[in-house]
């Protein structure tokens, strides 16, 4: 799915746009028992209560695609015959209404997840009539109907309330302990709805940490392998440069490759192209290439990448560089520069002794205190 296509569907689910006509519940503790399991009807629901139910569902489809947004691709093995698929189906087929086709589910991600204070599970069965698109981009009548199912996993957290006004006394109480529902930490919307239809071969899983991706649960519910979390690719990507690199990775070399990382993102951004980007091996190969990097170097580069992220696999930019960050460390000092300035430092050895240089013609200040050099 495209950030476009995200988006959509994110629109839909709304309290006053949506045709979900109730949303299922399991608030599972950290004994890993489920405490309560509920069907709330969203037609019954307050107004402001209806908004938090679909504003936690609605975030499951936020984020960047490819970082927090992963694309789950199933084979036509598992479509045909996978028990994990078959489950997702039946659940959204029967609409949720089949009482052992959720405790079934409610128990695989039970058997894999695990936070200090429990979590709620949510799930949510919609349907979404697409309207027909126009030359001119805009709505005509609707053209087909996309089905989908849509879980979200909420942490629990207990919290300590402040003293809260209680008119009728004219006096401020503790609150005492509350159970407060955190926004998701993950979930998942299948099918996927790939050219604005539904796509039983994909889904889109949903990870609000960078760092943690929840992979274990993402094998019970789909028997699919993931990418490595966005923090972990960026940290491979980097240890893989160094060491494969060895003495040809200057700052030089870093610079450049950071550079033309940037440079592709900015131009994806400006051509407003709803696919998502995406960089291969051969294209980060060329860039060494061009920066004079040995043609050994570079051969240990591309071994060392396909051992990492698996052979030939294309990465999402964004999650190997930041791209409104450059930085220079040693272990005592942290330089920050713009990244369009970049040119603004260059290393020497002077005298035998190595040296990081900063070009200051323009204003310097030291804690604060405009100097002069």
């Amino acid at each position: 799915m495209n950030i476009k296509e995200i988006g959509e569907i994110r629109r839909h689910i709304r309290r006053d746009r949506s045709n979900m006509t109730a949303i299922y519940g399991c608030y599972v503790n950290q004994g890993k028992e489920i405490v309560s399991e509920f069907r709330r009807s969203t037609g019954m629901m307050s107004e402001n209560e209806g908004d938090k139910y679909f504003g936690l569902m609605r975030k499951t489809l936020s984020g960047t695609v490819g970082k927090h947004l992963i694309d789950i691709s199933f084979q036509t093995a598992q479509v045909m015959s996978d028990s994990e698929h078959k489950l997702l189906r039946d659940l959204r087929d029967s609409n949720l209404e089949d009482e052992q086709l959720r405790l079934q589910f409610y128990h695989k991600v039970m058997e894999t997840l695990s936070f200090d204070d429990g979590y709620l599970i949510l799930l949510g069965c919609d349907r979404y009539d697409v309207p027909f698109k126009r030359k001119d981009d805009s709505d005509g009548d609707s053209s087909e109907v996309y089905r989908f199912l849509l879980c979200a996993v909420c942490p629990v957290k207990l919290t300590k309330s402040a003293l809260h006004y209680v008119p009728e006394e004219g006096l401020f109480h503790d609150g005492g302990i509350t159970n407060a529902v955190s926004a998701p930490e993950l979930g998942f919307l299948f099918p996927a709805f790939d050219n604005r239809a539904t796509n039983l071969y994909n889904a889109l899983y949903y990870t609000r940490s960078t760092k943690e991706n929840h992979e274990t649960f993402a094998d019970s519910i789909f028997n699919v392998k993931i990418p490595k979390p966005a923090f972990l690719q960026k940290k491979s990507f980097e240890a893989i440069l160094s060491n494969a690199l060895e003495e040809e990775c200057g700052l030089d070399t870093v610079q450049t490759v950071h550079e033309q990382l940037v440079q592709r993102i900015t131009l994806h951004k400006e051509s407003k192209v709803p696919d998502t980007l995406l960089v291969s091996k051969e294209e980060v190969k060329e860039v060494l290439t061009g920066c004079g990097i040995s043609e050994a170097k570079i051969a240990k580069f591309s071994v060392d990448y396909d051992e990492a992220f698996g052979f030939e696999a294309d990465l999402h930019p964004k999650n190997i560089i930041d791209e409104k960050r450059f930085e220079i460390k040693t272990p005592d000092v942290s330089i920050k520069v713009a990244p369009d300035r970049a040119d603004l430092i260059e290393t020497r050895v002077i005298g035998g002794v190595k040296y990081i240089l900063i070009n200051a013609q323009e204003d310097v200040e030291v804690n604060g205190v405009r100097i002069h050099i």
